[in-house]
């Protein structure tokens, strides 16, 4: 029964709709909406996610006749609804009732009512009235004919994805003792005999507020998974509500593209329908790659079931200093890049744009000049256009090459006390990004389940690896996968210890190598007379690295490095300069059946480029037909999802195209059809290959539409 309803969760044809406040405006506006709704081919409205206070206006008092009136007419006009628990902000009234709910910074300042998000994940106050409200909600509108998924708070962690206060010390402690049992394993695990931090009992752990130095660093990576799992308490305890009241109807709630503040591995096998939020910068050229590595995350979250795109903008948002719109033909593009990655639905915050509060020049669906305008214009197209593509829904999106994203390296990398200060998405997001470019969809991988049916791992910066990580890597490299791992990697295990005797663990013996040390690269500094000042943020650290792997023999390093030792590996690239001038930089052993890669640094994107080729002709994968427009004028992807290739022109010329098929947007051919800027095709029943793509608009006179 729930899987019929799972499936019934998704639409004959692709969602598409937004969140929808009717509570905003006047009742004589509602009628309006769903008017317009119907012409914009809207199907389904996200409703009551900021609600509390109009439903609860006071405790344990409830007002739900206007929320009955929404859903009606919703039905009326046969819009589906994602009813939302309406949790994800308390009312005023609340947190004047429990002023101890209201979340702690680490400096221990608590955070005042009067914006959203601010509770305590840990209150019981927050959880015991979060749960009153979504049985509420579930007992009356359970069998409301409109209801079609149940939709979870809001953006779990977005303000709020720690707290510090005393709820919290508590529950942390609880959280402790269920994981070490007794205090004796816990000293063992944060090491507690450096710096005289040893426990003797529980009740002596406080969360890590501010310290005067380094704060233990275990200490703090249980804390980053304990708030994670906070979070995810009071996701499951309203889920447990909504399954007992209404068992059938599959629940959600928003994720927020590539987040730090939650470890979504954890949090997706509770989640019926993945969903997310993400607003690409439009004045980022390279915006759209960010917005493909969150969009393969999704559809590798719930392995590789159909997502949905809930929340995007139509055009500016407000959370940026300069907030640029998109161009003209951006947010269509961007929807169905979404689509082409493994979404069966496209929703926007939100339906109306508001007229007054924080948000009110955030854009929407109907925005504050109404429907003659470009936006409306947009919106409409795009929502008929989705009715014609009812053969995507829960089609699969093939990858041959995985990324293993692991959030613990994550949250450690970036503790202080590293031998550089690093960026995990910084050092992560450049190897999807060459793969992207290059014309691959990438899955996202934990890196402990069964890798074998990848010919290409890309293992970056997994810090903290875990045994059975380790184990996985090695049987895939065995069993005939190429992994390649980058520098970092294995360096600790998952309580921050070190991998003693050339870090790397198991991995030493499937890379053929072992580290001796690690080589920062420093940053130039100026030198007014022969007194050292600052380094020089305007020279970045660089080594050059010679190999036949890169262009021209040569590469540049970036940042980092690492001595590294050669057991019984090949090496492919050495450093051609400084401290460890003619040492190893890159590697690769045969092991098994297949191959096992070691970067010794990292590398500047070009380099990454000639890599990831060799790489992918290596894993004998063959590519797609993403392909750079020349002279930065930006590039086309090209993604298969089931029977149909989408080919979105991200660049600022027009492309022609010269595969055969019929593009099922317009109805037309789609050989020699021109794609515009911000263009797309969907092209049924032809695969795009290397010749199916174009030649770029330059050559035939035109003139780029980039700034």
């Amino acid at each position: 029964m729930r899987e019929a309803a799972m499936r019934s969760a998704f639409s004959t044809t692709p969602w598409y709709g937004g969140d929808y406040n009717p509570e905003q405006w006047p009742e004589s506006i509602w009628p309006e909406d769903v008017r317009l709704m119907k012409a914009a081919g809207v199907n389904l409205a996200t409703v009551g996610v900021f609600s509390w206070a109009m439903l609860e206006p006071k405790e344990n008092q409830y007002d739900f006749e206007w929320l009955d009136r929404t859903l009606d007419n919703l039905h009326t006009g046969n819009i589906r609804v994602d009813l939302a628990t309406a949790t994800a902000s308390p009312p005023p009234w609340f947190s004047l009732a429990y002023p101890e709910s209201l979340p702690v910074t680490a400096d221990g300042v608590r955070l005042a009512p009067g914006s959203r998000q601010t509770y305590c994940p840990s209150s019981p106050a927050y959880r015991s009235a979060a749960g009153r409200l979504a049985r509420k909600l579930a007992e009356r509108y359970g069998q409301h004919p409109a209801l079609a998924l149940w939709h979870i708070n809001n953006e779990y962690g977005c303000h709020v994805a720690r707290c510090y206060c005393d709820e919290s010390a508590a529950a942390f402690r609880r959280w402790l003792e269920k994981k070490y049992v007794d205090v004796d394993g816990l000293n063992h695990a944060w090491g507690t005999a450096f710096w005289s931090q040893r426990y003797g009992s529980f009740a002596e752990v406080l969360p890590p507020r501010t310290t005067a130095a380094f704060a233990n660093p275990t200490q703090l990576l249980d804390f980053d998974r304990f708030s994670s799992d906070e979070l995810l308490g009071c996701f499951l305890a309203e889920k447990a509500i909504l399954r007992e009241v209404t068992p059938d109807i599959p629940v959600t709630t928003n994720f927020m593209g590539v987040f730090r503040g939650a470890d979504y591995w954890q949090w997706a096998q509770h989640v019926d329908v993945i969903s997310d939020d993400l607003y690409p910068d439009p004045a980022d050229p390279d915006a759209p790659l960010g917005a493909a590595m969150a969009r393969d995350l999704m559809r590798s979250l719930g392995r590789g079931k159909p997502w949905i795109l809930m929340e995007q903008s139509t055009g500016a948002v407000i959370t940026r200093p300069e907030n640029a719109p998109k161009a003209p033909g951006q947010m269509r593009a961007l929807s169905y890049q979404a689509m082409a990655r493994g979404a069966d639905g496209i929703l926007f915050f939100q339906w109306r744009q508001s007229a007054a509060g924080a948000e009110k020049f955030h854009s929407a669906m109907l925005p504050h000049s109404g429907t003659d305008t470009r936006i409306w214009r947009e919106v409409a197209q795009l929502g008929h256009e989705l009715d014609r593509l009812p053969q995507l829904m829960g089609k699969h999106v093939p990858a041959q090459a995985a990324i293993v994203f692991d959030w613990n390296s994550w949250w450690a990398l970036e503790q202080r006390g590293q031998p550089v200060e690093s960026s995990y998405l910084a050092l992560v997001a450049p190897w999807h990004a060459a793969m992207t470019r290059a014309g691959m969809v990438v899955d996202f991988v934990r890196g402990d389940e069964d890798l074998a049916a990848y010919p290409l791992i890309i293992v970056p910066n997994l810090l903290v690896a875990t045994d059975p990580q380790l184990d996985a890597l090695d049987k895939a490299a065995n069993s005939g996968s190429t992994v390649f791992v980058t520098a970092q990697s294995a360096i600790l295990d998952e309580s921050l210890h070190v991998r003693l005797n050339g870090y790397l663990g198991k991995l030493q013996q499937t890379l053929g190598v072992w580290i001796e040390e690690f080589v920062p690269l420093a940053a130039a500094w100026q030198r007014p007379g022969s007194i050292p000042v600052r380094p020089d943020a305007s020279i970045p650290p660089t080594v050059e690295v010679l190999g036949d792997v890169f262009s021209g023999g040569r590469a540049t390093a970036l940042g980092w490095s690492e001595a590294v030792r050669i057991q019984d590996a090949e090496v492919k690239a050495r450093f051609g300069q400084g401290h460890l001038k003619g040492m190893p930089a890159l590697t690769r052993r045969s092991t098994g059946n297949g191959a096992a890669w070691y970067l010794a640094t990292r590398l500047e994107p070009l380099a990454m480029t000639d890599l990831v080729h060799t790489l992918l002709g290596e894993a004998g994968i063959v590519l797609n037909a993403a392909t750079e427009i020349p002279d930065g004028e930006g590039w086309v992807e090209t993604v298969k999802r089931g029977e149909v290739s989408f080919v979105i022109n991200h660049g600022c010329v027009p492309v022609t195209l010269t595969a055969r098929g019929t593009d099922l947007l317009s109805g037309g051919p789609t050989a020699g059809m021109v794609l515009e800027s911000q263009g797309v095709a969907v092209i049924e029943h032809q695969a795009i290959t290397s010749s199916a793509y174009l030649q770029p608009s330059s050559a035939l006179g035109e003139q780029s539409s980039c700034p």
